[in-house]
């Protein structure tokens, strides 16, 4: 797909005519798809689709249509000379735009590693086998992921990787049920038979009589799947260089030292360990690593090329301003110790439907999902009913952090819509003193 990319962006850069300047970006992937229930296949499916969105480019007038490609060279070319006609024709109704920066230093990067993976039917071979008599329900993804872009300038980028995403649940009866996930760029059959077992053990916990606590305060151990839902609403604005510089930024307080996180709470965007590529579709290299909180203090943001061009700064991230692969610094606590450091209170797996409560005070509220528990002297006693939580995350990854684990799981946005996601974390697990629980 490579080759054939890079033929497309020559053949539009043969038809451009004076002052006219382009860039073109391509997403896509050759995917397996398989759905579990009661841990047999009930669908499999393998998708083949790739995504090409044409930006042309005169002065500061620029418009961009997106096509999907046929994989046929007669067919994307005689579609790439309708659409360049029909965006040249447009042109002339567009606006100057102050904000449109280009990327005019030519840097070419080629990543493709080759695939560490055993093909889709091993990997379902292990899981029926390791799941067999259990209720196991999920999807797993594996494949290639891909995307490229080219511009005018003559500068060519191509980042491919092959992983995988198994997002799964083992379930017993009507709320109740254990979820579990995995990801990487290698299959472990170890992996899963250990995660396996300790989802089945939280399952026979969880058919224990559920228990009900009153609101309030709580001690808590968050699993780094719990975990990592609270980082997760950094990414609505709160790390964006746009955001901070309007005063809309959830991390207001503390860009101008009002307020800050513990000093056990390091985070940066770490492009260099994750699933997305090292280039922008706008054709701007990605520094490997962007610092963003150093010891519970803000100490950088991610900067668009437009938000870049209007404070002239220099981009580091996508428009959307978001961290593709936020990862959390590790701490020393053991997480086979973690019940015991917690002694009694709330053992939570998962975290949904968060949303800010109060974004100038960076509070968020949710709810606690699957298999969450009751702790007494670091035993587990009993399954908890769902609760509503609401605190702010300076409490919570501030004066109420009292430990991180020492290892991090490695998660993946498990989401497909238009495409597999190459969104990915790298976060611990979080012993907190206290957390609000209001419902």
């Amino acid at each position: 797909m490579q080759h054939y990319f890079y033929a497309l962006a020559d053949f539009i850069q043969s038809r451009l005519v004076a002052n006219e300047l382009f860039t073109v970006w391509l997403s896509g992937e050759q995917s397996d798809f398989v759905r579990f229930n009661h841990a047999k296949v009930r669908q499999a499916g393998n998708v083949k689709q790739a995504y090409l969105t044409l930006q042309l480019v005169q002065g500061q007038k620029h418009i961009s249509q997106t096509i999907t490609l046929s994989n046929s060279t007669d067919i994307d070319n005689d579609t790439l000379a309708t659409v360049l006609k029909e965006l040249r024709g447009a042109l002339a109704d567009v606006q100057d735009d102050p904000h449109l920066l280009l990327s005019e230093t030519v840097v070419n990067t080629d990543y493709s590693p080759a695939s560490r993976l055993p093909d889709s039917a091993s990997m379902v071979a292990d899981i029926t086998r390791m799941a067999a008599n259990t209720d196991l329900v999920g999807i797993l993804a594996s494949g290639d992921v891909f995307c490229g872009f080219a511009n005018s300038f003559g500068q060519r980028n191509w980042h491919q990787t092959s992983s995988w995403n198994f997002d799964w649940s083992l379930y017993l009866r009507e709320d109740k049920a254990v979820k579990r996930g995995g990801a990487g760029f290698e299959w472990s059959a170890a992996t899963l038979q250990s995660s396996l077992a300790e989802a089945q053990s939280q399952l026979a916990l969880l058919a224990r009589s559920a228990k009900t606590i009153a609101p309030g305060q709580y001690r808590a151990y968050l699993t780094p799947t719990a975990l990592v839902e609270l980082i997760g609403m950094l990414n609505w604005g709160g790390v964006s260089e746009k955001s901070l510089r309007n005063k809309q930024s959830a991390l207001e307080k503390l860009a101008n030292g009002e307020q800050r996180f513990s000093p056990l709470f390091n985070l940066s965007n770490n492009v260099g360990a994750g699933l997305a590529p090292a280039f922008q579709s706008a054709g701007f290299i990605k520094p490997e690593q962007v610092e963003l909180i150093r010891a519970g203090q803000l100490v950088g943001s991610l900067i668009s090329p437009r938000t870049a061009k209007e404070y002239n700064l220099t981009s580091n991230a996508e428009d959307g301003e978001g961290a593709e692969s936020f990862d959390m610094g590790a701490g020393v606590l053991p997480i086979a110790n973690a019940l015991k450091a917690l002694d009694t209170g709330l053992y939570i797996s998962n975290l949904w439907y968060l949303n800010y409560s109060d974004r100038a005070m960076c509070r968020v509220t949710g709810m606690t999902r699957f298999a969450c528990f009751w702790v007494e002297q670091g035993e587990i006693v009993a399954p908890l009913n769902v609760m509503r939580f609401d605190d702010s995350l300076y409490r919570l990854l501030g004066s109420q952090l009292e430990a991180l684990t020492q290892e991090r799981e490695f998660l993946t946005n498990a989401g497909t819509y238009g495409g597999r996601s190459t969104d990915s974390q790298r976060i611990p697990g979080a012993l907190l003193a206290g957390i609000n629980l209001v419902l």
